[in-house]
Order: C-alpha cells, then sequence, then structure tokens
C-alpha cells in the first residue's frame, strides 16, 4: 500500500507582518497631510500641528519598542521573520479568540486606519469644492 500524503496545514503566527506595520504608517502619514486640508487662519494651524505631533507619536512609538524587543529577543526556532508577505498571508493569524488568515486578518487591522485616512482626504476635497463654489 503506498503512503496517503496529508495535507499541511498552514503556518499560524500570532504576530503581523512587517509590511502590515508599514502600512499602518504610511496611513497614518496620509491621514495627518489630508487632516492638513482644514487649514485655515488663526487656531487651526496650531491645533493641526499639536495633532500631526500625537499621530507621529503615535507611529514612532510602537516603532521603538519593536527595534528594542527585536534586539532583545531570541530568533525563535520556526524562523519565522524571514517570511515573504505572500507566505505570511496564506498561512493562519492566531488571534485570542480564533484563527483567521492572514490577508483577512491585515484587513481588519487596516481597514480602520484606512477609512479614516479616506475620508478625512474626501472632506478635505469637499470642504475646498464648497469654499470655491461659494466664492
Amino acid at each position: 500500500m503506498g503512503t496517503v500524503l496529508q495535507p499541511r496545514d498552514p503556518p499560524v503566527s500570532d504576530h503581523l507582518h512587517p509590511l502590515v506595520y508599514i502600512a499602518m504608517a504610511g496611513l497614518a502619514l496620509w491621514f495627518a497631510v489630508s487632516a492638513w486640508g482644514f487649514a485655515t487662519d488663526g487656531y487651526a494651524d496650531y491645533l493641526l500641528a499639536v495633532v500631526s505631533g500625537f499621530i507621529f507619536i503615535a507611529v514612532a512609538l510602537p516603532y521603538v519598542l519593536s527595534r528594542v524587543w527585536r534586539k532583545s529577543r531570541r530568533r525563535d526556532a520556526a524562523g519565522q521573520d524571514g517570511k515573504l508577505f505572500g507566505e505570511w498571508a496564506s498561512g493562519q493569524f492566531a488571534t485570542w479568540q480564533d484563527r483567521v488568515r492572514g490577508t483577512n486578518a491585515a484587513i481588519e487591522v487596516l481597514l480602520p486606519i484606512a477609512a479614516a485616512a479616506f475620508g478625512m482626504t474626501a472632506f478635505g476635497i469637499m470642504l475646498h469644492i464648497a469654499a470655491h463654489s461659494a466664492a
């Protein structure tokens, strides 16, 4: 009797791929830049500078902490650090409740910040259209 090949279980990860973090930082930058579309004379510029600083800190702190953590930990035995995004996305992502596909996890993580960034861009465009059509 021949050997029966069992399908290999997809790899399970409990860490997001680094490209997901890069996409989150890019969307946060997009959000900050699109918020500057509301800049006018007066206090708005000051408040937008403060909000941009908060966004910068919100992106910089996790980045710095990830670099410190990466330096202090040992390489895991599975060597998951060098995975390509396609390999990670086709595998499973472990949450505290269940396992989901990597692509679904990336979409669920990026969707809120993408909605905020794209929405802020749309509001800024509508503001400029309304301001120029009234003049």
